[in-house]
């Protein structure tokens, strides 16, 4: 058994949000905790959900397909995001299990979900992921390729729901988060996805609408199975 307290490291997570979204005016429901069970096996999740959690996000496709379809049997109303780099040979499996894909970068995947969606006839949200800090090793679209994917994804048939990034480990996030918030409102997006267990509080303050939180939840994420 672990002795990571999942329920009361939620508990405070979720505390923490609505004080930072109180600083700056906003209600703590604007923002929705996205926790990131990423590695973390059914049982370990399964408090955060007995807790009433119901939103959640993992990295892997074919991990979340060893997990999640059980869970989802067992608890109603999940929300269950892709946050992790998607082939477009897995664009099928991501349609048939997510509710909101998050990491759309590219127009060939862009392609692989329409045709996906079409044929499988579930139709997720989603998110464009902007590579804010351009780093080269790092998915999501340039910033000054973002107002033409987004088109683009509009065009195509997508639900395009706002955009997310992850800013450079080295850098101060807040730039990043302003600079995605610029770029969302440019393009009539009102949804952010920033902020992960370093800097979710300043992401609130600058606007966040979801924050992905893993480690602060689940305590050290176990290496993943290869």
């Amino acid at each position: 058994m672990s002795d990571v307290d999942v329920a009361a490291n939620l508990k405070a997570v979720t505390d923490e949000i609505a004080a930072a979204a109180e600083q700056v005016d906003r209600a703590s429901d604007a923002v929705t905790l996205v926790a990131v069970s990423k590695t973390h096996d059914a049982d370990h999740i399964r408090p955060a959900l007995d807790a009433g959690h119901r939103v959640f996000g993992e990295n892997r496709v074919q991990e979340a397909q060893g997990k999640w379809p059980s869970l989802k049997d067992d608890f109603n109303a999940v929300e269950l995001h892709l946050i992790g780099p998607l082939q477009t040979n897995k664009a099928d499996d991501a349609v048939a299990l997510f509710d909101i894909i998050e990491t759309v970068d590219r127009p060939k995947l862009i392609r692989a979900l329409v045709k996906a969606i079409d044929k499988i006839g579930r139709r997720p949200g989603c998110f464009i992921q902007v590579n804010t800090g351009e780093e080269e090793q790092k998915a999501g679209c340039l910033p000054d390729d973002t107002d033409a994917l987004v088109a683009q994804a509009r065009e195509a048939g997508l639900e395009v729901l706002g955009l997310m990034c992850i800013p450079p480990l080295d850098e101060e996030p807040s730039l990043h988060f302003a600079l995605l918030a610029d770029l969302a409102k440019r393009n009539g997006l009102n949804q952010l996805s920033m902020g992960m267990s370093g800097d979710y509080e300043t992401a609130v303050t600058f606007g966040a609408t979801h924050v992905r939180v893993g480690t602060a939840i689940f305590g050290t994420r176990p290496k993943p199975v290869a």
